[in-house]
């Protein structure tokens, strides 16, 4: 009895799992392979920043929203240790704004300022070099970087009742020219290869004060470190193949078919 309802138990459904089978495998064949290789791009980039500052004492102040924040970059597309496609290197020359804009102490009716100024803008050009992270699918892909930077302060407009006009575009004997600290962000991208639209949102924190903290006092210190939130827009076009066997990979292949042929065409590195 038992061999007999195994019997019928496979007649039944070995057929069905044949035909599963033999429907799974055109269905697989149809799935879009995407292959991503290491690539390089070069693009600009065009936005605006908000400023603000971390100041010792505290000030009431706004956002300082200034346009024309321009970039050139590069992207390096490579592997992590080999291994994760997802990494590559960003770097490039930016010139963009740092400062500050007070406002009114609603409790004491004062609005603060600085060197007489209620309001200052910094035009800033900076280097930085960052670690990208990215998730490619055909056409979008989104990104994360993470670096550091410097930079110079190429020059300051002081605006307000009470700045003396031999320092409303001059630097002071106290103040920091050179800029440095840590920048970043996310993005998203829109790909038709070989060009890639880019939108980014940035941050960047500087270490650097932008004055001596003893220039009033030996005794007491006082900072004011820069705080800045860049949304920009880019084209970047590649120059070097995104998807697919490069002509290198090609060369390799044919070489190993050649001179290796007990390897398929594998390389080394590739059957490791």
């Amino acid at each position: 009895m038992r061999k007999t309802f195994a019997i019928l138990v496979l007649t039944l459904f070995v057929p069905f799992g044949i035909v599963y089978a033999q429907d799974k495998t055109p269905g697989d064949s149809l799935k879009k392979v995407f292959s991503l290789n290491d690539y390089t791009l070069i693009g600009v980039e065009y936005g605006a920043s908000a400023s603000r500052q971390q100041f010792n004492p505290s000030k009431t102040q706004g956002n300082l929203i200034v346009p024309h924040t321009y970039g050139i970059f590069v992207l390096k597309y490579g592997k992590l240790f080999d291994g994760s496609p997802n990494f590559g290197i960003k770097g490039g020359v930016r010139y963009s704004h740092e400062g500050y804009q007070f406002k009114m102490n609603k409790e004491t009716g004062i609005t603060p300022s600085l060197e007489g100024a209620q309001k200052a803008i910094i035009d800033v050009v900076e280097v930085p070099l960052m670690a990208h992270f990215h998730s490619d699918g055909l056409h979008f892909k989104v990104m994360l970087d993470l670096g550091i930077y410097g930079g110079y302060r190429l020059s300051i407009d002081r605006i307000g009742d009470h700045v003396y006009d031999e320092y409303k575009n001059a630097f002071m004997e106290w103040d920091y020219r050179w800029d440095y600290g840590i920048t970043g962000g996310l993005g998203f991208g829109i790909v038709f290869d070989p060009v890639e639209f880019h939108v980014n949102a940035d941050v960047r924190y500087s270490w650097g004060s932008l004055y001596r903290a003893d220039y009033l006092s030996k005794d007491f210190f006082r900072f004011a470190y820069p705080f800045d939130v860049m949304l920009t827009a880019g084209m970047y076009f590649q120059i070097t193949k995104r998807t697919g066997k490069t002509k290198g990979q090609i060369r390799r292949e044919a070489y190993q078919q050649v001179y290796h042929p007990d390897t398929n065409g594998v390389s080394d590195s590739e059957s490791r």
